[in-house]
């Protein structure tokens, strides 16, 4: 890989765009055939105007599903799991009875197992629009098992095996649960040791404890405007979401490790193969993704076909994907989240930053061509 160069000038420009629209920070890497781009824009902490920097270490939400979906398909390779077995027979007192006969690993994955969603319900006020029970559990240690009971306990979101399935955060709680049964070893030490490790990634990990070590940002989350100015979530036990998304990581990483991805190094070429079959995935903010195992597949109109994740938790948004060839792609981090306001219906409301992201995607993506990309900073993740 060459040396970095400065950003182009339309990368820039479309960078300042977003920080113009109103977020504080954002920052990216872009790798287009050999050559790295890093650009930044904005502020890490909107108090000290301290420069947010494209080295800095993310939150990078559910973008951690690929790394505990790769992570799982090493131990299929190695005949620990079968994608098509049943998880009552891995995990039978998480997932007792009928339930656990029917939904698959597989399913789990691609997230059509109809397991709903665990988040309202371990942050009940966000039913309310209140940022309280997000105050409340910012030190707070979750124990997966509960998490998924929540999960578990709620009416179901679907059948299982049926399509189009439903984002679930509680579908990776229970991978990393499986990870833990058939390996001995806690899931985020092995995707530490077996994923990350294997990719050669120096700045990826997950958190020791609430803070992030290393040059980061603040997180400024809004809630849908409720909270004005953004409170920083910076700090917080990511307890909450564990394999799902706690990862901590870099821009520079997260391309390093889709590279590798998908370039056969992390898992076989046949396992990869899986990962990139898909089905329609209706994410959490609504909209229907093409969703395979832990890897969402994202078509551009005039410049192909890009795989990788987005990923959000309070106050950051990561996205992060590489093209089919490998030769191009992109990274960025943002440190505001949920800036969309609702109506009088309660329904978001479009903002500035909506079209400002959507160019910076499509200038990362697509260069100076005329092909168009949609999406945003985290419209699958973990909240």
């Amino acid at each position: 890989m060459a040396a970095p160069t400065r950003a182009p000038a339309e990368l820039k420009s479309a960078l300042d765009g977003v920080h113009r629209a109103g977020v504080p920070g954002v920052y990216a890497e872009v790798r287009d055939a050999g050559r790295t781009w890093r650009g930044a824009s904005g502020v890490a902490d909107v108090k000290t105007g301290r420069p947010v920097r494209s080295d800095m270490r993310q939150r990078v939400g559910s973008v951690t599903k690929t790394f505990t979906a790769a992570a799982v398909m090493q131990q299929v390779e190695q005949g620990r799991i079968e994608l098509d077995a049943p998880i009552g027979g891995y995990l039978p007192q998480l997932v007792p009875g009928e339930r656990g006969r029917k939904i698959t690993v597989r399913m789990l994955l691609n997230n059509t197992s109809g397991i709903p969603d665990y988040i309202r319900y371990a942050f009940p006020s966000l039913a309310d629009a209140s940022p309280a029970s997000l105050d409340d559990n910012r030190f707070r240690q979750f124990r997966p098992a509960e998490l998924i009971e929540m999960g578990l306990a709620a009416p179901p979101a679907g059948e299982p095996g049926a399509t189009p399935g439903v984002y679930s955060n509680s579908n990776y709680l229970l991978l990393g649960q499986l990870l833990e049964q058939v390996t001995g070893t806690p899931a985020q030490e092995y995707i530490t040791r077996n994923v990350i490790e294997r990719a050669g990634l120096r700045h990826t990990g997950f958190p020791d404890g609430p803070r992030i070590e290393g040059p980061h940002s603040r997180m400024y989350e809004a809630l849908w405007g409720v909270m004005d100015p953004p409170r920083d979530y910076s700090v917080y036990n990511m307890s909450w979401t564990g394999t799902g998304a706690a990862l901590v990581s870099t821009m520079e990483d997260l391309n390093r490790f889709y590279g590798k991805l998908l370039d056969g190094e992390i898992v076989s070429r046949s396992s990869l193969a899986q990962m990139q079959r898909t089905v329609p995935v209706v994410a959490l903010d609504g909209s229907t993704i093409e969703y395979g195992l832990g890897l969402h597949k994202v078509e551009t109109q005039g410049c192909g076909t890009f795989w990788g994740h987005d990923g959000t938790v309070w106050g950051a948004g990561t996205i992060s994907l590489t093209r089919a060839d490998g030769k191009r792609q992109m990274s960025v981090a943002v440190n505001l989240q949920r800036w969309n306001e609702p109506d009088s219906s309660g329904n978001p409301q479009p903002h500035p930053i909506d079209d400002a992201l959507k160019t910076l995607y499509r200038q990362a993506m697509c260069g100076s061509g005329s092909g168009s990309a949609g999406g945003s900073a985290g419209g699958s993740g973990s909240e």
